[in-house]
């Protein structure tokens, strides 16, 4: 999938080039204008008879641009490089955006067309900036050529343009230069080693002593949520924590994930001969409750708060494919990006607390969010089955549910044969204390 998605971002850069050269065949639409003096933006200003494919073009340009930065594998070292390619395809959809008014009157800035001329100098200083940053992190003597010819056509340029002659030819010079460097940049990516996605041991806390507490995070969820209920348990209870793969410090697993997996993975996590407790909150209790039926004789009770209710909905194939693309999104400049700008505000407010270590600002944990929301309806069709094939021997079951009375948790608790327990929101974890002692 890594090389796919490398692929995908190669072509974007190449798609962008060819939108971005879309100027020298329009010049033979507009003889008139001036190929020496004149800028090349002038074939998109609004008094031309095809302005708006010209801009159509240039915004295109700029927005294959940001979306190969977006599927770009993420490499540490490199991230001021990319970064500003994505500011030199935002800033050339923005020039596009708000064209010249015409192409004859001396460039004349209408209220409406002020931003052209510096998002146009802003996009051309982000590609130079991304041609000297990428050509030292690759050690590439071919960018470093390419960012002495840009940086020297800029100067000559605005030199041509202060003395008022050949400025149009100077910049022509430029945008075919910027064209053959999106080029460069797709050969470079689909000739270099593309980095796979990290894979390791999960994430475990082990903390107390006694009989075995297995705690299991709902959607999203890290293994701090639980520190309020580790505490209250860790006195006399061996309390067991961890992140599925993919959220908090875990690393991602390169499939997707499937209940029979989470539950062999509750397994593994329950010491050899001892039977545990397990407290599973919302999606985690369908994993719990697969554990149980699969594997009685590990379970000493189960505990689930706020179980998630089922979905009946037919699956759908592209769901399930868009599944094993997770991974290798996560890796990427786009989910990164996305992590940064959205990941703690959304957990924030969904949690109402802060995130002490960071781990929401990853595009891995963002990837593995939305892993788990598209293989909600094959697990769920997964634990139909695995009731059908599998009964629930005598382990002690108690729902907990929180807030108003939940009918999905009540035909919960009567199917499994459970204890309800309905308490306040705010009264959760201590209820979960006492369920398990």
């Amino acid at each position: 999938m890594e090389r796919r998605l490398t692929l995908a971002a190669a072509c974007a850069f190449v798609v962008g080039a060819v939108l971005y050269s879309a100027w020298l065949p329009g010049q033979l639409a507009a003889p008139a204008l001036d190929r020496l003096d004149g800028y090349v933006g002038e074939l998109a200003a609004r008094d031309q008879p095809w302005s708006r494919m010209f801009r159509a073009c240039d915004g295109l340009a700029g927005l294959a641009c940001m979306g190969g930065v977006a599927l770009v594998a993420r490499v540490r070292e490199e991230w001021q490089g990319w970064l500003a390619m994505a500011l030199f395809g935002l800033f050339t959809t923005v020039a596009a955006l708000f064209p010249l008014d015409c192409a004859t009157c001396g460039r004349a800035l209408s209220p409406q067309a002020w931003l052209h001329v510096p998002a146009s100098g802003a996009a051309n200083a982000a590609v130079l900036v991304a041609m000297v940053v990428l050509s030292a992190a690759w050690r590439s003597a071919v960018g470093c050529a390419f960012a002495v010819v840009m940086f020297t056509a800029s100067g000559t340029t605005l030199v041509a343009d202060a003395i008022g002659r050949y400025a149009g030819l100077a910049q022509r010079v430029q945008v075919t230069l910027i064209a053959v460097w999106l080029i460069y940049l797709a050969t470079r990516l689909l000739g270099a080693v593309t980095p796979r996605v990290e894979t390791g041991p999960m994430h475990v806390v082990h903390e107390g002593s006694g009989l075995p507490v297995l705690v299991s995070s709902g959607p999203a969820g890290a293994w701090f949520h639980g520190d309020k209920l580790a505490e209250g348990l860790r006195r006399d209870r061996s309390v067991i924590r961890f992140d599925r793969p993919g959220l908090g410090r875990s690393p991602a697993a390169p499939t997707p994930p499937t209940l029979y997996g989470e539950a062999a993975r509750l397994a593994a996590l329950v010491p050899d001969s001892i039977r545990a407790t397990v407290v599973a909150h919302s999606v985690a209790a369908w994993h719990a409750e697969a554990f149980a039926r699969l594997h009685p004789l590990r379970v000493a009770s189960l505990v689930l708060v706020e179980p998630a209710c089922e979905v009946r909905r037919r699956r759908r194939a592209l769901v399930t494919g868009l599944g094993w693309w997770m991974p290798a999104l996560g890796a990427t400049w786009g989910a990164t990006a996305l992590a940064r700008a959205l990941g703690p505000s959304l957990h924030r407010l969904r949690r109402r607390m802060a995130d002490p270590y960071g781990v929401y600002g990853t595009g891995r944990v963002v990837a593995a969010v939305v892993g788990e929301w598209l293989a909600h309806r094959e697990m769920a069709a997964t634990l139909r089955k695995v009731r059908e094939r599998h009964p629930l021997l005598t382990v002690p079951v108690t729902v907990i549910s929180g807030g108003r009375p939940n009918r999905c948790h009540e035909r919960l608790a009567a199917a499994l044969g459970a204890r309800l327990v309905r308490v306040p929101e705010r009264e959760l974890s201590a209820a979960v204390v006492e369920a398990c002692r």
